[in-house]
């Protein structure tokens, strides 16, 4: 009977061992995130302990004094420096940036030296273990001064900010010695998607490696933009797309490197290529009618920035080029955004296509009475005499073009070459000069008379 009991309690052991092996365990990785988190604990809480000892309790008081001095210090010297400030002219933008930079952050500034100084000192007085809390908190301010003074470059306010507090965090951890431990908890809380693995710690080194791949990207963007915009032998159009093609590239370039360098397989990109497709030929047609519209209005030249352009009702300069739209201003402040596609199809009248100039026709009558040879004499005359009316290549010029009812019928004809200072005012202009010029000459302005009789009834 013994051995008939003990005989299924031997097979029952391998059974469950077998079904262990095969079945994974589920809270194996909890246990091992449990126990990196212990252990963080635990460093994190021998470091408080030691804090209390009597020689890391004065250096806390020293670091509280030196941050006490350094906010006084920094509320004196701010209004002086933001004086000096305003006394600077002419000074390039980055360097007025920094400027206001270290105007804000001057508490950290003189934190930072007032800190070395004192390891410094104490260092040669004492023992280095008696300031080595100060030699730590001294390496944790540099290091965020320094990240404050990098992340500057970076324009754009949400990138910067998420890389700078990003840094922080990180050059904390790895000052305190806690990167490792903390590298691996993260790492430790994943969840699996098939043959991908997504842990917390991949996510964050992909949003920190992106947002500084795009920062540098925008960077070398910003100054090569710049570079084209100044070069001269460039026409306008194919500066807008050289830059517009560059920017395509670095960005695609900073998207691969940064998920190249998370361990991302690009490869997996491939399977969203079909629905890519799909979506762009229904749901996307617009966007990307629009987008071959600017690459071709790019490429003919036919609109530039700076043209003054007539469509539909709308009548103002281009003042830039866009991927999916035009923006024109108009004389009374709006501007409009135009969808290339609009350009492309439409018809569209290009003020300064091959030249700036801009002919101006004017319509006015005179009296049967007065001479016709000294009215155009008068009136090429007062048009010379308006500001912006042209005499060179292009002189006024008018002519009779019909005898009417009851006025000789002129068309004055006259060119400018800024037509973005507006054509209405400029034919006020003309219209006034002529109004002046024909009362010093005695020509009259006729307008139509009419003779009404009254008839007597019949049989009066």
């Amino acid at each position: 009977m013994a051995e008939e009991e003990t005989a299924p309690q031997a097979t029952a052991t391998p059974t469950t061992t077998l079904e262990a092996a095969e079945t994974p365990s589920s809270g194996a990785g909890d246990l091992e995130t449990h126990e990196i988190a212990l252990g963080i604990w635990e460093q994190v809480e021998g470091f408080a302990l030691g804090m209390l000892r009597p020689w890391n309790a004065y250096q806390i008081a020293i670091a509280l004094g030196l941050v006490a001095l350094s906010l006084a210090l920094a509320r004196l010297l701010q209004p002086r420096l933001h004086d000096w400030m305003r006394s600077r002219e002419g000074w390039p933008k980055w360097r007025y940036r920094y400027l206001v930079m270290a105007h804000r952050r001057l508490g950290l500034i003189l934190f930072v030296v007032l800190i070395w100084l004192t390891v410094w000192v104490m260092r040669e007085l004492t023992w280095p273990s008696r300031s080595y809390l100060l030699a730590i908190l001294a390496n944790l301010s540099t290091a965020w001064l320094v990240v404050v003074l990098v992340l500057r470059l970076i324009q754009n306010a949400f990138l910067r900010a998420i890389l700078r507090y990003g840094a922080w965090i990180w050059v904390t951890l790895s000052i305190l010695g806690l990167s490792e431990a903390a590298m691996q908890l993260l790492d430790s809380a994943a969840i699996e998607i098939g043959e991908t693995r997504i842990s917390i710690w991949v996510a964050a080194k992909a949003v920190l490696m992106l947002g500084l791949t795009i920062a540098v990207v925008r960077f070398l963007s910003l100054k090569t933009s710049a570079t084209i915009k100044g070069n001269d032998s460039v026409s306008p159009t194919m500066q807008v797309l050289l830059v517009k093609m560059l920017q395509v590239l670095l960005y695609g370039l900073a998207f691969t490197i940064g998920l190249s360098a998370v361990g991302f397989d690009l490869r997996g990109l491939a399977v969203f290529s079909g629905f890519i497709g799909v979506g762009l030929g229904f749901g996307l047609q617009k966007v990307v009618s629009n987008l071959v519209s600017g690459i071709i209005i790019l490429l003919d030249k036919s609109i530039k920035p700076g043209d003054v352009i007539s469509l539909g009702e709308t009548f103002g300069w281009i003042n830039s080029l866009g991927a999916r739209y035009v923006s024109v201003v108009t004389r009374d402040g709006r501007e409009y955004l135009i969808p290339n596609e609009d350009l492309i199809t439409g018809q569209v009248v290009n003020w300064s296509h091959t030249n700036s100039f801009v002919r101006l026709d004017i319509f006015f009558g005179t009296a049967y009475d007065d001479d016709p040879h000294l009215v155009r004499k008068v009136a090429i005359e007062a048009a010379k005499g308006v500001e912006r009316v042209l005499t060179f290549p292009n002189t006024p010029v008018c002519h009779i073009v019909g005898f009417g009812d009851s006025s000789v019928d002129y068309i004055l004809r006259f060119w400018i070459e800024d037509p973005t200072g507006g054509l209405t005012n400029i034919r006020g202009n003309v219209y006034l000069a002529l109004w002046d010029a024909f009362k010093e000459h005695g020509i009259s302005l006729p307008f139509p008379q009419r003779e009404v009789r009254m008839l007597a009834p019949e049989g009066d």
